[in-house]
């Protein structure tokens, strides 16, 4: 009988709760300073995202026109292997015209809460299953032109799919596995790029580990 999906949200490492604990500088977090929308100019919609222009009034009282993409959020699993690898993608970017290093990742579906999400695109992504998941938080990629909210995790205790689901039609990946050392080389040399939401969500996981006495 397959053990029943644990999540829970992380306790920050213990270095990172010293640091809070000695650190004399450490200032409140401001409050959010919400802008005020006048008037919408242009939106353009494809498929779960919407490219929009509006006209805002900003906090400091400057009005103008700005555009952002609207953006459904994405969930984001650093899978860890029992042997203390972790699965990651080699993932073409059209955008980029290159293959770039990835966790399995995916946008959210309408109504869709990110955990689920994430459980099946590690399934159609790394053909994976997890029976346990702790939350590493969220992360904003882009905040200079969209809203997007990316939810991250830690999957483990990971089962292979016998037959993984159908991914997206367009989706061009290869599956690899990689010791930790690996993937720290492969960051800090910079010859293949890892992409901004894997560097984050490898540095929370890597934290989180390390204080468990998995690295």
């Amino acid at each position: 009988m397959p053990l029943p999906e644990r999540h829970h949200r992380a306790p920050l490492p213990l270095s990172i709760r010293q640091h809070r604990a000695n650190s004399q500088q450490v200032m409140p977090l401001p409050a959010p300073e919400p802008a005020t929308q006048q008037e919408l100019v242009a939106l353009l919609k494809v498929r779960r995202m919407a490219f929009e222009l509006a006209r805002w009034r900003l906090p400091i009282g400057v009005e103008g026109c700005y555009g952002r993409i609207r953006h459904p959020g994405a969930s984001l699993a650093v899978p860890f292997l029992d042997d203390g690898r972790v699965v990651i993608l080699r993932q073409y970017r059209f955008a980029v015209q290159a293959r770039l290093l990835e966790f399995p990742a995916g946008t959210l579906d309408e109504g869709e809460e990110p955990l689920p999400s994430m459980q099946r695109e590690l399934g159609e992504e790394a053909g994976y299953s997890a029976s346990r998941w702790d939350s590493l938080g969220t992360l904003v990629p882009c905040p200079g032109y969209s809203d997007e909210r990316i939810h991250l995790f830690l999957a483990r205790d990971l089962t292979p799919l016998a037959q993984p689901p159908a991914g997206d039609d367009d989706e061009d990946l290869e599956v690899l596995t990689m010791t930790p050392a690996e993937l720290d080389v492969q960051l800090a040399s910079g010859d293949e790029l890892l992409d901004g939401k894997s560097v984050t969500a490898w540095y929370r996981a890597r934290a989180l580990l390390a204080s468990e006495g998995r690295l």
